[in-house]
């Protein structure tokens, strides 16, 4: 298995013990990170770190896409809390790694990355864009009215540069 850890750290150290208690001793845990140290209960000795400062021009990223398909991993876990952290490097991942996909929120809910929670895949695309929920209706109104603020402004941009010429 492998984790992108992709937001806050506690999230992860939540995480970890709990799949050492599911899955027992046996399994191997990688860890993508951008982070220098390691989250607590992460046992170096049943898994690696690969830190994406480590890989920063595009030979050693290919390599690390290489390297982490290489190991074939059976599931991929992604940390999704809504903070930007590593965001294009774990849509990369999840493009890249034949594995089977979990996402994991802020609150510490999972779910699977297939057709059958497409439901469930909506609302956290819609919830995350603003479009669910109260923040619905402001986001939408903001949307509609994006153009005519944006004409507003460039009439008014050119109304005093046309004014600033004619004055000059």
């Amino acid at each position: 298995m492998v984790l992108i850890e992709s937001g806050s750290r506690h999230l992860l150290e939540d995480l970890i013990p709990g799949l050492y208690e599911i899955y027992g001793q046996n399994l191997q845990l990688d860890l993508v990170t951008c982070y220098a140290g390691l989250p607590k209960s992460f046992r170096e000795s049943q898994g690696r770190v690969f830190r994406v400062t480590d890989y920063t021009g595009g030979t050693s990223r290919r390599r690390l896409y290489n390297e982490l398909a290489s190991r074939r991993y059976s599931v991929c876990g992604i940390l999704c809390s809504g903070e930007p952290i590593m965001t294009k490097w774990k849509w990369v991942l999840a493009a890249r790694l034949r594995s089977k996909l979990f996402l994991l929120n802020e609150n510490g809910d999972y779910f699977w990355f297939d057709y059958s929670q497409w439901r469930t895949i909506r609302h956290f695309i819609l919830f995350r864009a603003g479009l669910a929920g109260a923040g619905a209706v402001r986001t939408l109104t903001r949307l509609a009215l994006f153009p005519l603020t944006l004409a507003y402004l460039l009439l008014y941009a050119a109304a005093v540069h046309i004014r600033r010429k004619m004055h000059a």
